[in-house]
């Protein structure tokens, strides 16, 4: 019985060994960048190429990620619905304030922070995936030039604050049309960099804005984005009158 344990234990272990040794394999050290006029060009490129200037003039945005977390975000007013299993949040995104419903009803006290707070985090990681091309020049981003091994010119995106993770860095590799075609990822989340995913399932909103739905990565192509619409405003999108009276009555 000894001998049994002393063997599953070295093959546990063995395991354990060969997956450390894949994990550093596959691990890319985040690059350096030269910051300045280059980067900013890149950057500005890849803005004009999913067309930043429709989506300045998308006031409403309606979406599902992975058909898990349903959303309608009124970007004039910075309120969102987010309806998630039996939950649904009206929030402001300024100060995470707002109502929390579970199960039809309205949660109270400890139990609605909770629920709010679990509703930004899903928020801020969503709608980062939904457009983060026009996030290059907000605050708190550092963008920098990056030369690759062919030559091609990529932009180093480096978030130093905001979100909930600060600090994660993305290395966005431009497609011969300009538009983004892939990015390489230095995220908390993910123990190895440089994690490679397409940018692909282009959509253009009515407004002409495009985004990206679908990725591929880790050996098949996913869905992140669905039921995607987008309008100048609540009413252009069909969005029910009153939707957010609770929060504006709050």
């Amino acid at each position: 019985m000894m001998r049994a344990f002393q063997i599953l234990a070295a093959i546990l272990i063995l395991g354990l060994v060969a997956l450390v040794a894949l994990g550093y394999s596959l691990n890319d050290p985040r690059p350096e960048g030269q910051a300045g006029p280059e980067a900013d060009a890149l950057a500005r490129s890849m803005e004009a190429a999913v067309l930043k200037d429709a989506w300045d003039r998308t006031g409403a945005v309606r979406w599902s990620f992975f058909e898990q977390h349903h959303y309608v975000w009124d970007r004039e007013r910075d309120l969102v619905e987010l309806q998630w299993g039996d939950s649904r949040a009206l929030f402001r995104t300024a100060d995470q304030t707002g109502r929390v419903w579970s199960g039809g009803t309205e949660q109270t006290g400890a139990d609605a922070e909770e629920a709010l707070r679990a509703a930004y985090a899903y928020w801020i990681n969503d709608s980062f995936w939904l457009n983060p091309v026009v996030k290059f020049f907000d605050p708190g981003v550092e963008r920098s030039l990056v030369k690759l091994e062919d030559g091609r010119d990529a932009l180093l995106i480096s978030y130093t604050s905001g979100g909930v993770t600060p600090g994660d860095a993305y290395l966005w590799i431009p497609g011969p049309d300009g538009m983004p075609a892939s990015w390489r990822m230095w995220v908390q989340i993910i123990p190895i960099g440089g994690i490679e995913t397409t940018w692909d399932g282009w959509t253009e909103l009515s407004t002409g804005a495009k985004v990206s739905t679908q990725h591929e990565g880790w050996g098949r192509m996913m869905t992140f984005i669905s039921n995607v619409e987008g309008a100048e405003n609540l009413d252009a999108l069909g969005v029910e009158p009153g939707l957010f009276d609770p929060l504006i009555q709050d």
